[in-house]
């Protein structure tokens, strides 16, 4: 689904840049996403004409499905700039290129299925395996430790639990128990704060073990989100405040855009 939106008062000129300006909008925003179920691109601009100037009183994003280096999903997905001057020479060769950097409101919306499937992603994966750092190898005899299994739930007040396992060369199966609350630091780093072993959850005859694993295995957690590692063409993303919400993950910021994607 592709939509946009002027003024209702315009030249045919205008009528024709309106067209072209929405054509290679979405065309630079689909760029950004391995695949998506929807995009809505919405640009606002009074009078009309004024695109042939290359002067937008605004430009919005919105999208649903989206999936991004084709294994990361995003829920929703939502920017819009304040006044934005673009080459309206570009959109005429399809691309819709920015005469200077602009910011955009942005919001990011994930599930907590897709964050969990997250987990199994490569960039997530070579951060959980073969792990061989000294902590986890005094108690692997000097073997590399893998993690495994996470299972992540968002709880209320931006905390979440998080299950795993590990294996050891003498005992497999070692499960990894913790509550955490999730942070935003630097405005690019989502922190797992004050983590805290669940002993409960873990057989009596391994929790000192599986408690020295979990700790372990929260530093590495708290150290594996930030948005610099997600690198959007030309698009740079920041956030200001997190919040869960049911079965959801809202991340409320603003999106620094330098150019459009592709034509960097």
């Amino acid at each position: 689904m592709f939509g946009g939106f002027t003024s209702s008062k315009s030249s045919p000129n205008a009528d024709f840049g309106e067209r072209m300006l929405n054509a290679a909008a979405t065309q630079s925003i689909r760029h950004l996403f391995s695949q998506c179920e929807s995009v809505e691109v919405s640009v606002r601009c009074n009078p009309a004409s004024k695109i042939l100037q290359g002067s937008i009183d605004s430009f919005k994003m919105s999208g649903r499905g989206l999936v991004i280096k084709r294994q990361f999903e995003v829920e929703e997905m939502s920017f819009e700039t304040d006044a934005v001057t673009i080459d309206f020479g570009s959109v005429l060769g399809g691309q819709l290129r920015l005469k200077q950097p602009t910011q955009a409101i942005a919001q990011i919306i994930l599930s907590e299925d897709s964050i969990n499937r997250a987990f199994e992603a490569d960039l997530v994966q070579k951060r959980l395996q073969n792990l061989d750092t000294e902590s986890l190898t005094n108690l692997s005899g000097g073997e590399p430790i893998s993690f495994r299994d996470v299972d992540l739930k968002l709880l209320p007040s931006n905390q979440i639990s998080i299950s795993a396992k590990t294996d050891l060369p003498n005992r497999s199966n070692v499960p990894i128990e913790l509550t955490a609350t999730l942070a935003v630091e630097k405005r690019r780093r989502v922190a797992f704060k004050d983590p805290q072993f669940n002993s409960q959850a873990v057989p009596e005859d391994i929790r000192g073990l599986a408690e020295v694993l979990t700790e372990a295995f929260a530093e590495i957690l708290d150290n594996m989100v930030d948005l610099d590692r997600f690198d959007l063409d030309g698009v740079m993303l920041r956030i200001n405040r997190l919040e869960t919400q049911g079965q959801q993950l809202i991340f409320s910021g603003y999106a620094q855009i330098e150019h459009f994607p592709g034509t960097g």
